[in-house]
């Protein structure tokens, strides 16, 4: 068992984002090439979240809320909120630009933010697919509850479960709820698998259990087998699935495994061939350039 600690950003009104992956201590798990978790925060009436327009090529996003909402438009005209517990699954492919923004009534109200974007980097043979949107919503994910843990699958296949999100290679992404006493065995179902606590503590490990709290993330070796025990209430973030077929280049939002690809990705933002987003095509992120 790896721990795997993140680095964590301000970004402003105490708006903290913690990457998580990729490390020095694990690059990706399974497909998940990046992983950002951010909040809990409370915003004041009148402030929000703005990720301006910028692009993607190579992987797919997925947006996975606890608190809060955001407004997600892209280049192909996908416009959808998405609130706790939804899925927003966004494919790149050969080039999507997107935007997230808090909601004018969310933002007016003042709310909490709190959640999870990660990356899934996409097998070689689909990394130039078209772009496409998916969003699911909280009753259209499947759900078990066994011994005191309610499981949630947000994607792929695990627990006996299905997601009906369309994905591209082996892949978990499960949300668990622990009540108090309750246990759940994380067998090595798949190749690669990792935990993050969101929240209370976990009990994790064989014959001398650690006990981890949250914001804890932990990387399981091949063929581990563990079970989580919680005293008090506790939600748990599982994850993995098949390691990707090949290294992967990351430089900025683009993913590739050719570094020629991400220079044409690159130009290809500079002169405008991303498109614009409807309803969103005023300002846009430049491309980061060297320093």
């Amino acid at each position: 068992m790896i721990p795997i600690t993140g680095k964590a950003h301000d970004l402003g009104d105490g708006f903290f984002v913690t990457r998580l992956l990729p490390q020095a201590q694990r690059r990706s798990i399974g497909p998940f090439v990046f992983f950002d978790y951010f909040g809990p925060v409370d915003f004041a009436p009148g402030k929000g979240i703005d990720v301006r327009p910028h692009p993607h090529i190579g992987l797919a996003t997925i947006t996975y809320l606890f608190d809060g909402a955001q407004m997600h438009r892209d280049t192909i005209g996908s416009v959808q909120e998405i609130k706790p517990g939804d899925v927003n699954w966004m494919t790149a492919g050969r080039g999507i630009a997107h935007s997230e923004r808090t909601g004018p009534e969310t933002r007016a109200a003042g709310h909490r933010m709190h959640g999870i974007q990660s990356w899934i980097g996409l097998p070689e043979a689909d990394q130039e697919a078209p772009p496409e949107f998916q969003h699911f919503g909280v009753a259209d994910l499947p759900e078990r509850e066994e011994k005191g843990v309610t499981l949630r699958l947000i994607a792929g296949e695990a627990f006996g479960l299905k997601s009906p999100v369309k994905v591209f290679s082996p892949i978990f992404y499960a949300d668990a709820r622990f009540a108090p006493g309750s246990a759940l065995h994380f067998a090595p179902e798949h190749e690669e698998r990792a935990l993050l606590i969101i929240e209370g503590e976990i009990q994790v490990g064989g014959e001398t259990p650690q006990t981890h709290g949250p914001g804890a993330m932990l990387a399981l070796e091949p063929g581990e087998d563990v079970t989580l025990y919680a005293d008090g209430n506790a939600r748990v973030m599982l994850l993995g699935g098949a390691p990707l077929d090949g290294a992967r280049h990351i430089w900025w939002n683009f993913v590739s495994s050719s570094k020629d690809r991400i220079e044409r990705a690159k130009q290809d933002w500079k002169s405008g061939a991303f498109g614009t987003i409807p309803g969103d095509d005023q300002e846009f992120i430049p491309l980061p350039e060297p320093k």
